[in-house]
Formats: structure tokens, C-alpha cells, sequence
């Protein structure tokens, strides 16, 4: 626990001096100023059951998405509280549609657990995948309401399982129920005495792309770009995926190419347009489409310059290609791209994500270990119409299987009639 102090002590004071070079340091840093007071002038009039969801980052609020969305339906009468602690989801999300408050959580300390607790009075907590913060988890504790972890998951060399993970497992036992991805999960958990509090669940990211692909509707300046053609939708790409796909893009200029770069800082931007020959911003595609401008033929790449389009892109695509693979991190989110029942190409560190390794033993997903391996799967995709569609029917099939993890959650609530006075 005194490392926990140490860390926890430590944090804000590094993002501090970081942020005087860092966009994303300081906006941690400035999110965080005076947020007690924000939090009880939001509140100071709240008469409504507060049910309260914490995500890390975007993926997680992806992620926990359809389950807040659940809860809104089956109880209207509450407020809905949505923290994150980066600056890569409350940046983007701040302004969501339907959620009353979203605020940074104010880092972890007992003093800030309990004055967070008294001003919002959560009646219910939801922690998504992890975040683990032991001071919030044991005020929840202390004040015996019910916390759920959603879409968790775990793996044997984490400190929970460890012979030095006493302080991690209390923190575990701090919550109600964990609702796990995996019968892997879920075998861990048993392992250390939490057998009465874990199920297997499965992952509400497969809940989250079927809503998306089910709400989706046509968006008239990619109809007009894509005009019929094969179609690679690249998302989430960084770097190292954009040097292993440029000389495909470069050298198969009949096809029409959608990148999507995970930053969109303009010194990536620019680089990806130094990348790939014919391409051009989206926004400028767009603003000449709808003023009626001609076109330069030569484009056939455009490179996506906002945030918060590209799951909805790969409705576009002929073959998906997900980016991070190249990086210490792994592959983003490929089910946004198979859930259309699209062939998703991948690079080679993919081994933390359960459906990656599903897709590829089912052959819908292809990994690729460099640029010369990748172009020869992409050739193979767009030049074997049976080999595209065998691998897309198997994606969708997939995804559809795999739903209904939120329904799951719902129906533990209501059973155990946590959210009734």
C-alpha cells in the first residue's frame, strides 16, 4: 500500500510539470481545478437517484456505453454521473447528449473518496474493464452500495494473483459483483476466494458496434468518394501502419482509401499526407463537395481529420485494416470494422484481445507481420471475391453471438432489486 500513497501522491504532481509541454497533461491537470466545487454546484439541487459509471479513457466509455444507455431506459427517474480519469475520453465525450454530469474523477485519496461520496450519494457504481482505485472502491464499501465491475478482464501474471498481491485482491473484494468477459477471468477470480461474485458475462463492446451498425445511416460525401469502387478503410492507424500501407495505397490506385489516424495533432496529419500520394484532407473533401467544386479525379485517399466517425466508416469498406498492431500497446477496437461483416487485417500484437485470436482461428481476421506481408494479404482480399466473402460472413456471424452481455447486467440489478428503496 505504500507504493499505492507513493503513486497516488506523485501523479499530479508529474502531469503538472508535464503539461507545460504536453496538451494532454494539462488538460488532466486544468479538468481537475476546482472540481469539488463543480461537483456540488451540479449536485446541490439533485433530488434523483444517482447512478454513477467511471471509464478510464474513450475505449472504456465505448465500451460502457450500452450499458448506460440500458439503465437510462429501465430507469428514467435517475440522474446519470459519468467520470473519466484521462483526458482522451473526457475531451471528446464532455458534451455527450443525454448524460446529466461529466466530470474528471478527482485523483484517489481517502479525503477526496469521502467528499466525493458525500456530494454525489451514488445509489449504484459501475467501474468498466478496470481502474481500480482503492479509496473510491472502499468508500463504496463503507457506505454499502453496490459497485459492479462491467466487461472485466484479467490475466494470471497481474498483481491480483501474485504472492504479492494482498492489496490488490482487498481491492476486489470491495466490490459487489464482477461481470467478466471470459471463463479465463473468471477462473482467476475463483482461484482467490471471489467465486460468490464473479460471472461470465461476456463484453459489452459487442453490444456497443451492434447498436452502431443498426443506427447506421448513409453519409452522402463518402457515397460520392467511394462512387462503387474496393474500398480499404484503415482506422485508428498510427505511424507504423501508415509505412506499411502507403505502398499498397501508392501502387493500386484503383481502389479508394480511407485513413483514419488515431491523433489528429496537424504534424500527423501532414505526415500522412506525405505518405500517401493522392490524397487529400476530409475536411477540404467535404467542404468542396457540398459547395459543388470538381474534383481532382487523381484522389483516391482520404485522410479522416475529426473525431468520432470511424466506427461508422467501415460500413464503407471492402477490407478493414485496424491499426496499433505495430505498437507496444496492440490492435484498437476490431469489432467496430466486423461487425459490418468486413475481413479486418491486423498487424502482429494482438495477443491481449480474445476475439482477435477468434477472428483469425475462424479465418475472418488476417495478421500481418511487416509492409511486404501486408500487401500480399490485401491482394489476396481484393482479388478473391470468395476469400472476402467467406471471412465477412464469419465476422458478422461473430459479433451477433456474441452480443448480449448488457442484458446480463440489467437482469442482476433488477433480480437483486439494487436500485429500489
Amino acid at each position: 500500500m505504500v507504493f499505492y500513497h507513493i503513486f497516488i501522491w506523485l501523479y499530479p504532481k508529474i502531469a503538472f510539470f508535464l503539461g507545460f509541454w504536453n496538451p494532454k497533461a494539462k488538460s488532466w491537470c486544468l479538468g481537475r481545478r476546482q472540481i469539488f466545487t463543480q461537483l456540488g454546484d451540479a449536485f446541490r439541487e439533485n433530488k434523483r437517484p444517482v447512478i454513477w459509471m467511471h471509464c478510464a479513457s474513450l475505449g472504456e466509455f465505448e465500451q460502457g456505453l450500452p450499458v448506460l444507455e440500458a439503465f437510462k431506459n429501465n430507469y428514467p427517474d435517475h440522474a446519470f454521473l459519468l467520470t473519466f480519469f484521462s483526458p482522451s475520453g473526457y475531451e471528446v465525450r464532455k458534451n455527450y447528449p443525454g448524460i446529466d454530469h461529466i466530470f474528471y474523477l478527482p485523483m484517489d485519496s481517502a479525503a477526496h473518496a469521502k467528499k466525493f461520496f458525500s456530494i454525489v450519494q451514488p445509489s449504484l457504481i459501475l467501474f468498466v474493464k478496470y481502474e481500480f482505485w482503492y479509496y473510491y472502491l472502499q468508500e463504496a464499501n463503507k457506505r454499502k452500495t453496490p459497485l459492479l465491475l462491467v466487461s472485466g478482464v484479467f490475466r494470471k501474471e497481474q498483481a491480483f494473483f501474485s504472492w504479492y498481491g494482498s492489496f490488490h485482491r482487498k481491492i476486489l473484494s470491495f466490490f459487489t459483483y464482477l461481470f467478466v468477459q471470459n471463463q479465463g477471468s473468471a477462473s482467476l477470480l475463483q482461484s482467490i476466494g471471489l467465486q460468490n461474485k464473479v460471472i461470465v458475462c461476456g463484453d459489452t463492446r459487442f453490444d456497443r458496434v451492434m447498436a452502431i451498425a443498426n443506427r447506421f445511416q448513409p453519409i452522402p460525401v463518402f457515397d460520392h468518394f467511394c462512387d462503387g469502387k474496393e474500398v480499404l478503410v484503415a482506422g485508428s492507424t498510427w505511424t507504423d501502419d501508415d509505412e506499411a500501407l502507403d505502398h499498397f495505397a501508392n501502387t493500386h490506385p484503383g481502389h479508394r482509401y480511407i485513413i483514419v489516424p488515431h491523433e489528429i495533432e496537424e504534424e500527423r496529419l501532414e505526415e500522412c499526407l506525405s505518405f500517401y500520394k493522392h490524397s487529400m484532407l476530409y475536411s477540404d473533401f467535404e467542404k468542396a463537395y457540398y459547395e459543388g467544386a470538381q474534383g481532382n479525379p487523381e484522389i483516391n485517399v482520404l485522410i479522416i481529420n475529426n473525431v468520432g466517425m470511424l466506427s461508422r466508416l467501415y460500413h464503407y469498406a471492402t477490407v478493414c485494416y485496424v491499426g496499433g498492431g505495430f505498437g507496444d500497446d496492440g490492435i484498437h477496437n476490431i469489432l467496430e470494422a466486423a461487425v459490418f461483416g468486413k475481413p479486418v487485417v491486423f498487424g502482429p500484437v494482438y495477443e491481449k484481445y480474445l476475439e482477435a485470436s477468434e477472428l483469425l482461428d475462424a479465418e475472418a481476421a488476417f495478421t500481418v507481420e511487416d509492409a511486404l506481408e501486408l500487401e500480399s494479404v490485401l491482394a489476396d482480399l481484393f482479388g478473391n471475391k470468395e476469400m472476402r466473402d467467406h471471412a465477412s460472413a464469419i465476422a458478422a456471424a461473430y459479433v451477433k453471438d456474441h452480443s448480449g452481455a448488457t442484458e446480463k447486467v440489467i437482469r442482476y440489478v433488477q433480480e437483486n432489486r439494487l436500485l429500489t428503496s
